[in-house]
């Protein structure tokens, strides 16, 4: 977008102001920017074009400094568009077959300022109405327009010789060619806005959930595919769907969706002279767009300049006003005085500069329609298979009897986003998913890497597979002991993971105490579930990841014992004030002998004091290691292995004992 500006009331621009606002946005094209307004105001203009150097951002820094300056605030009157701008060269340039979001239904007033007739009424404008119709039929349908089926038109049903057309149908063409509206428009009355219904078929097909104003792919990892924008007090605007999604559904049809759109321009303002063009209004047609460009000579308020009105006044003489119940005939000629007169119109000389844009485009069918149809696509993900590098897809793989290798990181990248699960079968190994339903088998091999059967993976959806190559390294020790004993001698490990172990521990605890004290060892939160949920190895990825476990670890422990409750049981000498954990040391040392409550307890000592790690010297920090049993010679999930093994085996032993 480009602008004109006034500078008439700044008087000796300084550039010391400038350059030091240019050096802090670091920008060159900022300080270019403020050297011409400086050069422009020497030069005595009463204006400047800020097309010739700047972008939007840099005019709103000019309007910034000034009213820091002077004090003086940019009116919107001061700001005129240039010729350019009514002349869309910006739009007429895109297509939106190459967007990724396509509009099926538009009436969007993007920007809005001031009251039509007087200075500083600017308004941009966009509509679109759209189509959808059988591939065949696409030469009867180019002779469709904005008119015929632009947003100006709601939808009904017809009936047509008492057939029955839904409304969801339109019919053109002397054959009575069928297309479909993907968006339907439901009138209410006057006080209710009305309401925009996406196609329930393309819902369906593409197993779409609504949330609010968006629909969500769940099998995809609730990626949007369309969206409803609305203003402020609710009215629709816009329908947008996903380009990719939308190409599918017209492949699956034999369809091509077809869009007419509008978009318009204007502005009024009290000077033209910037408007160049040779004729009024010029014109321009050009693969299927229409563009014109006008300047109309107005009167302030709107009317066209020099122009006038005829008034007619028309009323009946033969009313009886004292009549109670009148039953007026149709009037005769000498019972009707008519009055005319012409009003001319005044005010002073404004311009309305408008550009006005009109276009039909076609929005292909995808070559393929995986989603619906069940296309077989090529293969676009590729995985690193042996120690030579060679990269198979799934068009070998998901034949093949091979392992894969992965950072441990892929773990976190698919369990935690909407919709993914990680879950344990043993010690080393579980399932893990992005999406619900499309779980794989992984194990933990002997350096902590991650691997998986080379056909699960090769059969995942194509987006899924992205995040598993981003992971994907070549081989690297062996493939997981106890995955191999699960997926080829059919003998699954009789292990337990520590991550499926706590929250059965913590419940045990509770109902321990519950039973034995009447309340329970941990109070309930809000955050339990969640907190839960991210205690697990993969979590230790680095020493400052490991330290993070080590502290959701202490929110499910330190953090949640009931000290006030413990405090009915064991007392605190006089003068001391112990810390949560310290009183169930103390409740376990009513079970057993101190030396042994402190060493069931201690591995929880140490997991709370890794949350303040960063605050202890380098030789503390290995005594507080030593505490929870963690080897820092191991890959860090090894690490966040030993440390949720620690606490697991703590709370099990204080369980053991306070149950004994």
């Amino acid at each position: 977008m480009r602008h004109l500006f006034v500078l008439s009331d700044l008087d000796g621009f300084e550039l010391l102001p400038f350059i030091s606002v240019a050096k802090q946005w670091q920008s060159k094209k900022i300080l270019l920017y403020f050297l011409a307004v400086r050069d422009a105001t020497k030069n005595r203009q009463s204006s400047c074009r800020a097309d010739s150097f700047a972008l939007v951002k840099e005019f709103e820094l000019y309007a910034f400094w000034r009213y820091m300056r002077f004090g003086v605030s940019l009116s919107p009157k001061e700001i005129v568009m240039d010729q350019s701008w009514f002349e869309m060269r910006d739009v007429r340039n895109r297509k939106l077959d190459n967007g990724v979001w396509i509009p099926l239904r538009a009436v969007n007033t993007i920007d809005h300022q001031g009251r039509y007739g007087y200075i500083g009424y600017r308004e941009e404008f966009f509509g679109a109405g759209s189509v959808a119709v059988p591939i065949q039929s696409r030469n009867e349908v180019n002779e469709l327009n904005w008119s015929s089926i632009g947003p100006h038109h709601p939808h009904h049903c017809d009936i047509q010789e008492g057939r029955y057309i839904p409304s969801d149908i339109y019919e053109f063409g002397q054959e009575n060619i069928s297309g479909i509206h993907l968006v339907l428009e439901q009138h209410y009355n006057s006080q209710d806005v009305p309401e925009w219904h996406l196609h329930q078929d393309f819902i369906i097909v593409l197993n779409l959930k609504r949330e609010n104003d968006t629909w969500v792919a769940p099998d995809e990892g609730y990626v949007e595919v369309a969206r409803l924008h609305r203003t402020t007090n609710g009215t629709v605007f816009l329908l947008e769907v996903r380009a990719d999604h939308l190409k599918d559904y017209l492949s699956a049809r034999s369809m091509a969706l077809y869009i007419s759109c509008y978009r318009n321009r204007d502005e009024i303002v009290d000077d033209a002279s910037h408007i160049v063009w040779t004729v009024n209004p010029l014109v321009e047609d050009q693969n299927g767009d229409r563009w014109e460009g006008r300047v109309t000579e107005l009167h302030e308020g709107g009317d066209l300049y020099g122009t006038s009105m005829a008034v007619m006044h028309v009323s009946r003489t033969d009313v009886d006003f004292e009549e109670e119940v009148p039953n007026l005939e149709f009037p005769k000629d000498k019972d009707v005085r008519l009055q005319s007169w012409v009003k001319k119109h005044e005010g002073r000389k404004l311009y309305r500069v408008q550009g006005e844009l009109w276009r039909n485009e076609w929005i292909e069918p995808g070559d393929l329609s995986v989603r619906i149809r069940r296309d077989t696509s090529p293969p676009t993900v590729f995985f690193i298979t042996d120690s030579k590098g060679t990269h198979e897809s799934k068009a070998t793989l998901v034949g093949a009897t091979k392992w894969l290798w992965f950072r441990p990181g892929v773990i976190m990248s698919l369990a935690h986003r909407r919709g993914g699960t990680l879950r344990w079968y043993s010690k080393d190994t579980g399932a893990v998913s992005c999406s619900l339903d499309c779980g794989v088998h992984f194990g933990i091999n002997s350096i902590g890497l991650v691997t998986g059967f080379a056909k699960d993976i090769a059969s995942l959806p194509d987006w899924q597979q992205k995040i598993w190559a981003g992971y994907n390294i070549g081989p690297e020790a062996r493939v997981s002991d106890e995955l191999l004993a699960a997926q080829m001698r059919a003998m699954p490990p009789n292990t337990k993971a520590p991550e499926e172990l706590l929250p059965v521990v913590i419940t045990r605890l509770n109902n321990i105490t519950l039973d034995r004290y009447n309340f329970r060892l941990f109070r309930e939160h809000a955050d339990f579930e969640k907190v839960l949920t991210l205690s697990h190895r993969f979590r230790a990825l680095d020493q400052m990841t490991l330290l993070g476990l080590a502290k959701d670890l202490a929110r499910l422990t330190a953090d949640s014992i009931d000290a006030a409750a413990i405090q009915k049981v064991v007392k605190p000498p006089a003068g001391q004030k112990w810390g949560s954990l310290k009183f169930l040391e103390s409740l376990v040392a009513t079970r057993t002998d101190v030396k042994d409550a402190r060493s069931a307890v201690g591995p929880l000592f140490g997991i709370y004091e890794l949350r303040h790690a960063d605050a202890h010297l380098a030789g503390q920090f290995d005594e507080i290691l030593k505490l929870v049993s963690i080897d820092r010679s191991l890959s860090f999930v090894f690490q966040g292995y030993q440390l949720l093994e620690a606490c697991v085996s703590s709370l099990t032993r204080i369980a053991d004992i306070l149950e004994g």
